[in-house]
């Protein structure tokens, strides 16, 4: 089923929530930001709850209360997701200034970024699997960002429970491209904090970082240390021997295939998922820096450790790293990638 509201204007485009449902599971996806705004589904005893941290006032999203401490709720990360080192990337020769809007380092496209703009909406139910198509032409030097970018992004909810996420974008000059969705998960719906959530990813290193979360360029491994999630672990049992609970990028052996790279279980309510990529790496974030002052789903304050992110993407400050798996996207060439989350009951 697709249902699409009007909710409001801005930047001279119509804003609209699409709803997109199938027989366990509602999706919400607002085309400012390209933001997952809500995912309903059952527990175990068929309580109906929503699972993302999300609001419920449309505006809030580009409100000024907001933006001036975004934690990226939902929304689609780019041009560059995640952090580049001092907002300095050299391609072709030339080198590029980015904005610095997180420390000394630029950070999920810098100041204006895709999760804050109007993106142009279609939509489409194919055998009976609704989905959403969002595209958004980037200009360039937007954000500092050589070439004209045309970006894609489409949500398809699938009959086995699935929200499929393909993601496409070409450009006619040379640039780097690394979109995420940077949904926050909570399985039990907001009845306790993820601590209780168990978590594994099939991951064996991690890019090392610096204190600003910078790679070094070491890809170091993960067993016998607190970022060991290789079995099904709970997330809170070593979070605090971190001083920012997680942020790490972990390294995803699979080689531009769809492979199942991560699963989230909460025991009480029997809520999963299991997440599948293609990206080579996945950042895990426990939403540390959440303190309260954003009110999520039925008014309730977000809290530390309210939600747990999984955002399949490259690694960090990749254009930075030539032995890292490449970001740059030529013209000619396609950006195309895959992740897929499929929730079931255990």
């Amino acid at each position: 089923m697709l249902k699409i509201e009007k909710a409001g204007v801005k930047d001279g485009k119509d804003l609209l929530h699409v709803t997109l449902k199938n027989e366990t599971l509602t999706v919400k996806v607002f085309n400012y930001g390209a933001i997952i705004t809500s995912i309903t589904m059952p527990d175990k005893a068929g309580n109906i709850e929503d699972i993302v941290l999300g609001f419920d006032e449309l505006d809030y999203y580009y409100s000024d209360q907001y933006n001036g401490n975004c934690p990226y709720l939902g929304c689609v990360a780019g041009r560059f997701a995640n952090r580049i080192a001092n907002g300095k990337m050299t391609i072709e020769g030339k080198e590029y200034s980015l904005a610095t809007n997180n420390g000394p380092n630029h950070l999920h496209g810098g100041l204006k970024g895709f999760n804050r703009v109007v993106w142009d909406v279609e939509t489409d139910e194919v055998n009976g699997e609704p989905c959403i198509k969002l595209s958004y032409t980037s200009p360039d030097m937007e954000d500092g960002y050589p070439g004209t970018l045309n970006a894609v992004v489409v949500y398809t909810l699938t009959k086995n429970n699935e929200l499929k996420i393909d993601y496409s974008a070409t450009t006619d000059k040379t640039t780097v491209v690394n979109l995420t969705q940077h949904t926050y998960f909570n399985l039990s719906g907001y009845k306790t904090d993820i601590t209780s959530h168990l978590l594994q990813i099939n991951a064996e290193r991690v890019t090392e970082r610096d204190e600003t979360l910078i790679p070094t360029g070491k890809l170091t491994p993960v067993k016998g240390t607190m970022l060991d999630f290789t079995t099904l672990h709970p997330v809170g049992d070593r979070i605090t021997e971190s001083p920012d609970g997680y942020d790490h990028n972990y390294v995803l052996d699979n080689k531009g295939q769809l492979k199942l790279s991560a699963t989230v279980v909460d025991p009480q309510s029997g809520r999963a998922f299991d997440l599948f990529a293609t990206q080579p790496g996945v950042q895990l974030y426990s939403a540390f820096w959440l303190d309260g002052s954003h009110k999520g789903h039925g008014g309730k304050p977000i809290q530390q450790y309210g939600g747990l992110c999984l955002e399949t993407q490259h690694y960090p400050d990749s254009p930075n790293h030539a032995d890292f798996p490449s970001t740059l996207l030529e013209p000619g060439n396609e950006y195309k990638e895959t992740a897929i989350f499929k929730f079931y009951l255990k």
